[in-house]
């Protein structure tokens, strides 16, 4: 963008946008060096790049068109005396400074291992510019790393790699970045045909240290570094899908493969089923009122009217219709967005109501919580059902349900309701020296018993199918509490297990605020009682909470058990509790910070950053800092990862608002570690309040 303004009647052009990806994972149709190309907004791909001792696996998000995120598990034969496979955990990001224009090339500026060990830490700043359709051509400067061959300059002293530091990695260096040696690389790409492309590269990575262990007798790697150039060949068999053979270093032959997909695009075909269509009255029938004597038009309208809506799969909580008024309670459990069972509720109420009703107000609920109301004039949806979106949303009122002294109570005999589910899923424990991925499938039962409003029994249970978790032997080194590094010895027990078992109350005081009290079995690990209360008005996309928990530790078997909160660090606190403030950006990305008393006793605060998809995707990442040292702390230096949400509704094509959810953690340490509840207040309300209905909206008719 800022290149126009440097070159009189230079038009931008098109993003420099690839799905090609290099050794290290990141968007490049390169080898080993890096572009300034970027993947197409919301890309995520996995790369896994392999020559000979020398394995990278990456996960790459396209956080926005000109930043890229990535985080990387490398597996090294040999490199250190200490492992036979010496892994690493690295963290990327790509800034692109300048769009590429007609006249200008495209400008990024990237760190790579920027929070990691330190063992591939580099900085670069690259162009890249297309010179026609097939060719792009890349030069740029490179330090750490990419400034070790050839450097032809310095800039202050950068303390080289050594595995003396690795105890205390994962802290920003700093002082590093940028510094040191530094050196020239350059690259060219060209597409022979729409799969095949070739490259060849200069590269500025001398592979110092993998030569230096080479020559230690007691490591047992072996790579030998000829020359600069690299050279490569890609082929793209299908859409996501990029296998590259290349040459590296003048020594060495390896391959990589990666698989990409756009979290915007559905994996299958919608096989949604089409809503209804507004029904449009006839003027003459306005003033009908002869309804409101008729007993049995009324019996007739109520069980038409649920009749659809159970159709369209969204729970009927409470009805009150007047004879200008009807006003339905509803509970969605299926659709992703609220803006679309808004949509289907307010058509089924157009088909169903006498004709004399003109406003149609529809209240969302979720756990017994009226969250809010949203209003339309029946004139409006007839006139505006073909008419686009915005239109429908500037006529709509979204108001908080409190306001409505009439909000219908609950349909006699709702409560109590069970709701139930059995399905597989997959506990994980990753990032293991012994062994970097293990996995237990098991099959967990779950069931919610609404007792009445606002009164949820939950609870789950679980038995392992297959897996190897048995098999973690590692002990935690830990000299905090041990409140999550002995997280591998609730993982042998075969089940059946209780991984829940609570009793909530969820309650509104007032315009503006709600509560929840949760006891029993929280998670896992952790039993107790855990209060929460939210302060989020309707139209608001500031929210303000706070969170006190009294907790105890399970017993490793997972039944009703508990142990003693004595462990080899330390006594594990009984109180621990935050105050949260929670920001929508209303661009699809939001922030949260969490500051207070953790897990194991230390005071300190949680900052996440996530981006969320009108189709549920969500991805993010969280860092946490308290007072605890480093040193302390231990590998890794302080708490850290990323998370992701990817939506059921997206792999099956089917409407559900079921979720797979993870984090992935660099190192699973005892700072900086929080309570695990289900149902904390922002999840269950924010969904249902104006910005998110507003971000939604384009569902609203579908």
């Amino acid at each position: 963008m800022f290149a126009a303004f440097l070159v009189p009647g230079a038009a931008l052009s098109d993003s420099l946008t690839t799905t090609q990806t290099n050794n290290y994972g990141v968007p490049s149709g390169l080898i080993d060096m890096p572009t300034a190309e970027m993947a197409p907004d919301a890309e995520f791909s996995i790369t896994v790049s392999h020559f000979p001792g020398y394995t990278k696996n990456t996960a790459t998000f396209q956080i926005l068109p000109w930043l890229t995120g990535s985080f990387r598990y490398s597996g090294v034969d040999g490199l250190s005396p200490a492992f036979k496979i010496y892994y690493d955990r690295s963290f990327d990001v790509r800034i692109r400074l300048l769009e590429e224009t007609d006249y200008l090339p495209a400008i990024a500026v990237g760190l790579q291992d920027f929070l990691g060990t330190g063992v591939l830490s580099s900085e670069y700043i690259v162009a890249t510019k297309q010179i026609n359709n097939r060719l792009r051509v890349t030069g740029g400067i490179g330090w750490g790393r990419l400034g070790s061959y050839n450097s032809f300059a310095s800039w202050r002293n950068r303390a080289p790699f050594s595995f003396a530091g690795v105890g205390t990695g994962g802290n920003f260096r700093f002082s590093d970045y940028f510094s040191g040696r530094m050196a020239f690389f350059g690259g060219l790409s060209y597409d022979i045909t729409d799969k095949i492309s070739v490259s060849a590269e200069y590269s500025s990575d001398a592979y110092e240290f993998e030569e230096q262990q080479t020559r230690n007798p007691a490591a047992g790697i072996s790579f030998n570094h000829k020359s600069p150039w690299n050279f490569g060949v890609s082929y793209r068999p299908a859409e996501g899908v990029n296998m590259r053979l290349y040459t590296l270093a003048g020594s060495e032959i390896g391959a990589s493969v990666s698989l990409s997909l756009n979290v915007r695009k559905p994996a299958t075909p919608s096989a949604e089923k089409a809503p209804l269509p507004v029904a449009v009255r006839d003027p003459a029938s306005i003033n009908d009122l002869g309804w409101t004597v008729d007993k049995a038009v009324q019996e007739r309208t109520y069980n038409d009217f649920t009749t659809l809506l159970a159709q369209e799969q969204i729970d009927l909580v409470g009805l009150d219709i007047t004879e200008r008024t009807a006003h339905a309670l509803i509970e969605n459990d299926i659709y992703v967005a609220d803006a679309q069972a808004l949509g289907r509720t307010f058509r089924v109420l157009s088909r169903t109501m006498p004709a004399s009703v003109e406003m149609f107000h529809i209240t969302v609920t979720r756990n017994g919580m009226p969250l809010s109301t949203t209003t339309f004039r029946r004139s409006d949806l007839e006139r505006l059902e073909n008419a686009p979106a915005r239109e429908a949303l500037s006529a709509a009122v979204i108001t908080d349900s409190l306001q409505f002294g009439d909000v219908p109570g609950p349909l006699p005999g709702l409560y109590p309701k069970l709701e139930w589910k059995i399905a597989p899923f997959m506990r994980t424990y990753t990032f293991d020296p012994d062994k970097p991925f293990r996995a237990d499938l098991r099959l967990r039962a779950r069931a919610d018993w609404h007792l009445g409003k606002g009164w949820i029994v939950s609870g789950s249970t679980s038995v392992k199918i297959l897996g190897n978790l048995d098999k973690v032997t590692r002990r935690s080194n830990s000299i905090m509490p041990h409140v999550r590094s002995n997280s591998a010895l609730y993982n042998p027990k075969v089940g059946p297990t209780i991984d829940q078992l609570t009793i909530a109350k969820y309650s509104r005081h007032g315009p503006n605020v709600y509560s929840r009290i949760t006891a029993g079995y929280l998670e896992m690990m952790y039993a107790g009682v855990s209060g929460e209360v939210l302060w989020k008005p309707v139209d608001s996309r500031l929210a303000l909470g706070a969170e006190v928990n009294f907790v105890h530790p399970r017993d490793y078997d997972q039944l009703f058990g508990l142990r003693t909160r004595q462990t080899p660090g330390g006594v594990i606190p009984r109180w621990n509790g935050h105050v949260s403030a929670y920001y929508d950006f209303q661009n699809g990305f939001d922030a949260t910070v969490h500051a207070g008393r953790y897990l194991a006793g230390d005071w300190g605060a949680t900052l996440e950053v996530a981006r969320s998809f009108s189709n549920g995707w969500r991805f993010g990442a969280f860092a946490t800092k308290t007072n605890v040292s480093a040193a302390t702390f231990g590998e890794g230096s302080f708490d850290k990862g990323i998370f992701f949400s990817i939506p059921v509704t997206w792999l099956i094509g089917q409407p559900t608002r079921q979720t797979f959810s993870d984090t992935i953690r660099p190192l699973q340490r005892d700072g900086g570690q929080r309570l695990g509840v289900d149902g904390r207040l922002y999840g269950v309300v924010n969904d249902a309040h104006r910005p998110s209905v507003a971000e939604s909206w384009g569902k609203f008719w579908r």
